[in-house]
């Protein structure tokens, strides 16, 4: 069984939409795969609408232990080099590339700090 939000990442739609187009709480995988067989109107009115200017959902990994999820990208969030796991000392993460200069945003996802390596 998956979740409604799991349900919705696969179907690369909001959760409300998963929500207030009766996707259950827990959805089985012979299920999904008949939605994305043949998908109902409302999802492929959804899938033509789309631009591709904005994600619907962005796969966030941790470049120390390979950590991930998938999450919606928010608008603050900047352009980043790596991602590391709040957790881990920023030591562990790659170095930055010579000529560059690091600084941190946190609280980029559930757990994550971005490393933005910007030209000196």
């Amino acid at each position: 069984m998956l979740s409604r939000r799991d349900a919705a990442v696969r179907l690369d739609i909001p959760l409300e939409m998963a929500a207030r187009h009766g996707i259950p709480s827990h959805v089985s995988e012979a299920e999904l795969e008949r939605i994305e067989q043949d998908p109902p109107a409302w999802l492929v009115q959804s899938r033509a609408n789309r631009t591709g200017a904005k994600r619907v959902w962005a796969s966030l990994e941790c470049a120390v232990c390979g950590f991930s999820e998938a999450e919606r990208p928010k608008k603050w969030w900047p352009e980043w080099t790596y991602l590391v796991c709040d957790h881990h000392e920023l030591d562990d993460a790659p170095e930055p590339a010579t000529g560059t200069s690091r600084h941190e945003v946190y609280g980029v996802g559930s757990r994550y700090v971005a490393l933005v390596d910007q030209p000196r």
